[in-house]
């Protein structure tokens, strides 16, 4: 009985770390409204319109960030290869340092990483607490009816992103 217990114990304290490792515990939100009522944005702005019937992947970032830098690559080839079929890449930018606060800054990082998708500046964290970030980079991925269904937080993560998105873009 003892170690029916303790099992019992073990499986709800994984659950609950699992919950908070993937920034979906607590009160964070899980539609995409946070980020449609953004008010400053960069590469044009996402709207119900853009992102409507769409997979959603947010992207939350900042621009000199290495790890972030290294996601990069995937999300402009997952952008390439997938926008026909029914991707949207939002990026979500939650700066780090004072520089990055800078919208002019900003704006020639994304140019220099090739970052052409829609880019919410979140100089206050407002998208961040909303969404339950605790760390970058990390994205949130959303299926074709705004639903959260993904969390991938850290770089390296290339194949966990890939997999949910061509999961996701499958289902009808």
């Amino acid at each position: 009985m003892r170690r029916r217990i303790r099992d019992m114990k073990r499986l709800v304290l994984t659950a609950a770390c699992a919950l908070i490792l993937t920034g979906t515990a607590g009160k964070a939100n899980t539609s995409l409204q946070p980020v449609l009522a953004a008010r400053a944005w960069l590469n044009g702005q996402a709207t119900p319109a853009t992102l409507a019937g769409k997979v959603v992947v947010l992207d939350v970032f900042t621009v000199d960030c290495y790890n972030c830098q290294n996601v990069v690559p995937e999300l402009r080839a997952l952008n390439a290869q997938q926008r026909g079929r029914g991707l949207a890449i939002v990026g979500i930018h939650a700066p780090e340092t004072p520089e990055e606060r800078d919208r002019t800054y900003v704006a020639r990082s994304l140019l220099r990483q090739g970052i052409v998708w829609p880019v919410a500046i979140d100089n206050a964290f407002s998208l961040w607490n909303d969404y339950g970030v605790e760390a970058w980079p990390t994205q949130l991925i959303f299926d074709r009816h705004g639903r959260l269904r993904k969390t991938v937080v850290g770089d390296s993560q290339n194949a966990v992103v890939s997999a949910a998105v061509e999961e996701l873009l499958a289902e009808k």
